[in-house]
């Protein structure tokens, strides 16, 4: 059986983390029941309810601004401690299997520049506060160097199984496109550069727009759009020749919509004049709204299934793992 809410409970009971809401957490006994600190066995490695603890304690905070009540807290805290406690227990089934290749071994220095890295980014580079916390976790530094050591084998071994499934046939491609093509609608779409004048030192509307005619001007001269916006935009992205990126129809300001969704690709507006200021708007290409054809969203399609694989592949490789090794719940 999973430690679940028991855990939960258990940590509520003895204040070591809070709800925050106004209730307090039942005192039922449950302590009693984890006297011995244990949440689950796997191979040689007791996993202790510290261990949970120490995983679940940064999610506490968003468990917290997510949930509605103490009842939706406590299911969401359940779910997390079941997850954490299921992650502990597959390191160490992971970690077995790749020792089982007497081969492989991740190398000391790797695993030292991993360290001098946490005391750096954690400890201020702080090599008094780093030796402080081992010895409030209860472990020595040979100890804290093995678990940096299995944290790595971990890491790498999810990511050699997710590596393991990277080919997918055209076939296969082509199937996923047709039993999904609703999720490939887009609405019409722009890409948008934006040239904005805004008022300064009494200017009206009408000096504006004199401004924006003379870069019109300029424009139909030769020079380049995103050239102009750098030399004369007053907006956030001047320095990116106004460039604003794909903007969908839906994002768009009402003012401008009818506007632009007129426009050709490498067509500039006519002045138009706002509260804010006066604008230029440069549609530098053009989507329209529909399913977006199979040549367009292959590569989209190929890192999707990829993906799909690999999460497969890797949990029937950690299912794999749990049968074949020594686990036991408390």
């Amino acid at each position: 059986m999973m430690l679940g809410r028991r855990l939960a409970l258990t940590l509520l009971a003895t204040g070591l983390i809070s709800t925050g809401f106004a209730q307090s957490a039942p005192n039922d006994g449950l302590n009693l029941r984890f006297a011995n600190g244990i949440a689950a066995i796997a191979e040689e490695k007791v996993i202790t309810v510290d261990d949970v603890r120490r995983e679940i304690s940064p999610l506490i905070p968003q468990l917290q601004r997510e949930a509605k009540n103490e009842k939706e807290f406590n299911e969401k805290l359940e779910a997390l401690q079941d997850d954490v406690i299921q992650q502990l227990i597959d390191r160490v089934l992971i970690v077995k299997e790749f020792r089982k290749d007497e081969k492989r071994h991740i190398p000391a220095s790797f695993v030292e520049n991993r360290i001098a890295e946490i005391q750096s980014e954690q400890f201020d580079n702080d090599r008094s506060k780093f030796l402080a916390y081992l010895r409030g976790r209860g472990i020595t530094l040979r100890d804290y160097h093995r678990e940096v050591e299995e944290d790595t084998i971990y890491q790498y071994m999810r990511q050699q199984q997710r590596k393991s499934q990277s080919v997918v046939s055209p076939v296969r491609i082509e199937t996923f496109y047709k039993e999904n093509k609703d999720r490939f609608y887009q609405e019409d779409s722009v890409h948008l550069r934006l040239m904005q004048f805004t008022h300064a030192n009494g200017e009206t509307d009408a000096d504006l727009k004199a401004k924006a005619d003379i870069v019109l001007a300029r424009m139909k001269a030769g020079v380049k759009f995103e050239d102009l916006a750098k030399e004369f935009s007053q907006d956030s992205r001047r320095n990116k020749g106004g460039d604003w990126g794909w903007v969908k129809r839906s994002d768009f300001r009402k003012e401008f919509t009818d506007i632009v969704f007129n426009m050709k690709k490498d067509q500039c507006s006519d002045p138009v004049v706002l509260p804010e200021g006066v604008f230029l708007l440069y549609v530098q290409d053009r989507k329209f709204a529909g399913i977006q054809q199979l040549d367009d969203v292959r590569d989209q399609i190929e890192r999707l299934l990829v993906q799909q694989m690999g999460q497969i592949s890797q949990e029937k490789w950690l299912e794999r793992l749990r049968r074949n090794g020594y686990v036991k719940h408390f």
